[in-house]
């Protein structure tokens, strides 16, 4: 009797595409490739003069990009759901696994920003600040690989289809508004953010792989 076809090579495809994704436009970023810094030199300026023009609109997403979808409120947030798991569900190999992997993703995020060195967008009359180097946007992965992640966690516990649309929607407003956020404020260039995407979503399916070939040795051992 055949064995029934595996899900696997769907999601090792979908790595493979997000890193070599990721691996080509680190290339570009750090190789400086001229159409690339000339699309983020215009996309930036444009975004600056409308931030700059649009005092409202700039203030409302700077309390956004600062509190509610700022790194640490994420990474709260990731602890806040480990705990839940322990204490609702005495999860603990999915809570460390959560914990590791956001601990992880922030390690990554801070070695490919030193290692690339990507100085940041320097404006004359600036509307916010960052610091640290802009490869990859901070904030964008952050939020990347904690919605991501926590998106994967429901989908995976069969939540109901209310609660899964109503998360769905909001992961994919904070993802989406926190790179857009960064660009208009001027602190990071557009591929700073594509690289917080990409990367964010790189390590989301490594993570789900580890995580679904840890439970597959388990449930099937070898002899």
């Amino acid at each position: 009797m055949r064995p029934p076809p595996s899900d696997r090579p769907a999601p090792l495809l979908a790595t493979a595409v997000l890193a070599l994704s990721s691996a080509l436009l680190l290339a570009l970023v750090a190789g400086e490739w001229p159409p690339l810094v000339a699309v983020d030199e215009d996309i930036a300026g444009a975004t600056h003069r409308w931030a700059v023009a649009d005092h409202d609109t700039t203030r409302v997403l700077r309390i956004l990009t600062d509190w509610v979808w700022d790194p640490l409120t994420m990474r709260l947030l990731c602890a806040a759901v480990a705990v839940w798991l322990v204490w609702r569900h005495s999860a603990w190999r999915t809570a460390l696994w959560l914990t590791l992997t956001c601990a992880l993703g922030t390690l990554a995020q801070q070695s490919l920003k030193a290692a690339v060195g990507r100085p940041r967008p320097v404006w004359p009359d600036p509307v916010d600040s960052a610091h640290y180097a802009a490869f990859p946007s901070g904030h964008t992965m952050t939020a990347t690989v904690v919605c991501g992640l926590l998106l994967w966690l429901l989908h995976r516990c069969g939540t109901g289809r209310a609660i899964w649309r109503t998360a769905l929607v909001a992961a994919v407003l904070s993802v989406v508004g926190v790179g857009l956020t960064r660009v208009w404020l001027g602190v990071h260039w557009p591929s700073d953010v594509l690289g917080g995407w990409l990367l964010g979503a790189l390590v989301v399916a490594l993570a789900v792989l580890v995580y679904e070939g840890e439970r597959g040795a388990r449930r099937h051992p070898r002899p």
